[in-house]
């Protein structure tokens, strides 16, 4: 008997890694590998990047990054693979999932954002998730936030800025902050694609 395939062969590959992250930590909770207590402990599970590209605002409070619980990660795996894949068959992303670009983006906006002395006073991270650029941490002033945004969306392939920048280091960010309690998270950061 033979097979037909019955997916498009561009989009397959990118679904199947989506597909085998959720299978193998389903398969780790299946086997009791992961217990309650490993369940909620926050790890990266997408390989979201995740880097500082400013470190001149002592004192700005340090992004927790893109750690997600294993609920969390099982929650957001399908969605991740129809946005990502989604860029692709409507034609507006060259590579067969968006979130293939992540890695050799977030360098480039580091690079931007580093080489301008603007932002010399500024302490920001940088997270990519599908063609999406999270800035959060903190800028001497609105005008500083503002022309970083700008800066950033002319970054060829960035699909959106998101800025959750705090001006100075006093105030709530409008970030989870590295080794805080997940009932302390602001909502800027719940759900995230």
């Amino acid at each position: 008997m033979r097979t037909i395939a019955t997916s498009h062969p561009r989009v397959a590959p990118a679904r199947s890694a989506a597909t085998a992250l959720v299978a193998a930590a389903f398969m780790l909770d299946a086997c009791g590998l992961a217990s309650a207590q490993d369940g909620e402990a926050r790890r990266n599970y997408f390989d979201d990047p995740f880097v500082q590209a400013t470190d001149g605002l002592p004192g700005c409070p340090v992004p927790e990054g893109p750690l997600i619980t294993l609920q969390e990660m099982r929650a957001q795996a399908h969605g991740r693979v129809d946005r990502g894949t989604t860029c692709f068959r409507s034609g507006r992303c060259r590579l067969p999932n968006a979130y293939q670009y992540d890695r050799e983006l977030v360098p480039r906006v580091r690079l931007r954002i580093a080489s301008d002395e603007r932002y010399a006073g500024s302490s920001v991270w940088l997270t990519g998730q599908r063609r999406w650029i999270y800035l959060q941490g903190c800028v001497a002033t609105q005008a500083d936030a503002d022309a970083m945004e700008r800066a950033v969306r002319e970054v060829d392939d960035v699909e959106a800025v998101i800025p959750e920048l705090m001006i100075g280091t006093s105030g709530v960010p409008r970030y989870r902050v590295a080794g805080q309690d997940a009932a302390a998270a602001p909502a800027a950061s719940a759900g995230r694609p």
